[in-house]
């Protein structure tokens, strides 16, 4: 039976819905206890009403409080995982962005979304980047950042109106990878 008959939800329940749900049978969470770090974190007394950004703090929650979780079965016998959907949040949107331009730029070498999320899970410790929280993403972006600067490729936009940002890096990785490729 999988673990998430044994735990009394239904089909369709994401993920992150299951992983809390394990994660208070394993650390051995009362309902009211729990209910109370749910709304203490999210506003909200259902998993099930929580964005995803906030199951993210309330997983963050229950590792912190000593749940380790454990690898699925598909994982563990070394099958693919079932392809996810992308972060959509501002943040990953940004992150994605600066990792294809990286990629663009010769600096990282795999343009895909779990390569992406394999340097979010070494800067941030966190499983998916759609779990970070706002201050664990500024951090991944001031990497992502510093990387790019590294390659000549200015993110300095003081000076710069806010309007214009997005056009004036693009103007400015352009030029490096025009660079690149006329100094081969």
């Amino acid at each position: 039976m999988s673990a998430a008959r044994k735990l009394n939800v239904g089909p369709g329940v994401r993920p992150a819905v299951v992983k809390a749900k394990i994660a208070i049978k394993e650390l051995g969470i009362a309902d009211d206890d729990y209910r109370s770090m749910l709304e203490r974190l999210t506003g909200r007394t259902s998993a099930t009403l929580c964005s995803d950004a906030q199951l993210g703090l309330v997983l963050d929650e229950l590792k912190a409080k000593g749940w380790k979780p454990k690898a699925g079965p598909k994982a563990a016998r070394g099958r693919p995982q079932a392809s996810r959907k992308p972060a959509q949040s501002p943040l990953a949107m940004k992150a994605r962005a600066l990792w294809i331009s990286l990629h663009q730029l010769g600096e990282v070498h795999d343009p895909s979304e779990s390569a992406l999320e394999a340097f979010a899970r070494r800067q941030l410790g966190v499983d998916r980047l759609q779990w970070a929280v706002a201050s664990e993403g500024a951090a991944l972006i001031e990497a992502l950042k510093a990387m790019a600067e590294r390659a000549g490729w200015s993110q300095d936009l003081s000076g710069v109106p806010a309007a214009q940002h997005v056009e004036v890096l693009k103007a400015r990785l352009a030029e490096v990878i025009a660079e690149r490729g006329a100094a081969r």
